[in-house]
């Protein structure tokens, strides 16, 4: 018998339950994983609350690291006893035991630890296509990322900076700022102390940025735009604030002609060849010792509601992981 993290409503991380869930033998094109890790992101508390409608009663989570134990009929892409990572496709990682497409399964490398490996898909991922091809960052180029101090924050932090980027980011408190500095972040800001858009032109000297990393959402959305040169482009990716809220597409021409985009990992991952060329990418990014992937907190699977109550009170620094037991 296994068991899984489900919910049966929406809400607060109450309403998570701790489940026996036995997944049947892997069908065509899916393989069954047991999972050594599973990664916690911020986006499984959208899910979890409602933001982002998901059929009900539901499985969560979107990443993990583990072993192959069986495929299903026509299964190429993996064999029984590869280790491998995971992010995106269907919820359901926040599970001992899971079966899931083959074709969304990348090899995990033997330098790299299972723990490491849960904790850098997605926000791994998510800082790959950000850098490297929602906008390309180039050498000199200065950046804006928003919540440095947390798992894609601080990837983006050192990722940039090897590229050659100047890179300014916002933090909510010192021990953040200190956290956010030591990984690559040159100017952190405490938005809790200052207007980050005018500390933003001073810093660049009135210029602005190409381009702001925007996980915040509603909080941060107009004043990021203030942040931008003119042509810049407003990367929104997350709502951590909650949704923005609409506004005139005229703000968009009196800020400069700006560019505005709201990525999501999944169209940038749909096709199998993408999603193996940015794991490699990530991967020796890591392995060469640019980027550090640092697990800041441990939590037993079990213990996934206290995982979501912490992460939401802003608690949680870096990347977070839940461990199932065995």
């Amino acid at each position: 018998m296994s068991f899984a993290i489900r919910f049966h409503q929406t809400g607060g991380p109450e309403v998570l339950k701790w489940e026996a869930v036995d997944p049947p033998p892997p069908g065509e094109g899916e393989a069954r994983i047991r999972q050594r890790a599973i990664g916690l992101n911020y986006i499984d508390t959208y899910h979890r609350s409602g933001l982002y409608p998901v059929p009900l009663p539901s499985g969560l989570g979107m990443e993990g690291a583990g072993v192959v134990e069986a495929v299903g009929p026509g299964v190429t892409e993996v064999a029984p006893g590869d280790r491998v990572a995971y992010a995106g496709g269907p919820l359901g990682a926040y599970a001992e035991v899971r079966n899931l497409p083959a074709d969304r399964l990348v090899p995990l490398p033997e330098a790299l630890s299972f723990e490491q490996g849960a904790a850098m898909m997605l926000q791994g991922l998510t800082a790959q296509y950000l850098l490297r091809r929602t906008y390309r960052v180039q050498p000199g180029d200065t950046i804006l990322i928003h919540a440095a101090a947390g798992g894609v924050g601080l990837m983006v932090c050192q990722w940039a900076k090897s590229l050659g980027a100047t890179v300014i980011g916002t933090v909510g408190s010192e021990a953040k700022a200190a956290l956010a500095r030591a990984h690559g972040c040159d100017h952190p800001i405490l938005y809790t102390r200052e207007n980050f858009a005018d500390r933003v032109k001073a810093i660049t000297g009135g210029q602005g940025v190409p381009v702001v990393y925007d996980s915040i959402g509603r909080d941060t959305f107009l004043d990021s735009l203030a942040c931008l040169q003119p042509l810049g482009m407003m990367v929104s990716f997350g709502n951590a604030s909650g949704p923005v809220a609409p506004f005139d597409i005229g703000l968009l021409a009196k800020h400069g002609s700006l560019f505005l985009t709201r990525p999501t990992i999944m169209t940038y991952t749909a096709r199998r060849g993408d999603l193996l060329n940015m794991a490699a990418e990530l991967f020796a990014v890591v392995e060469s010792g640019a980027v550090r992937v640092e697990v800041h907190q441990h939590y037993p699977l079990q213990e996934a509601e206290r995982a979501h109550r912490e992460m939401e009170s802003r608690q949680t620094t870096g990347s977070s992981i839940l461990l199932p037991s065995g």
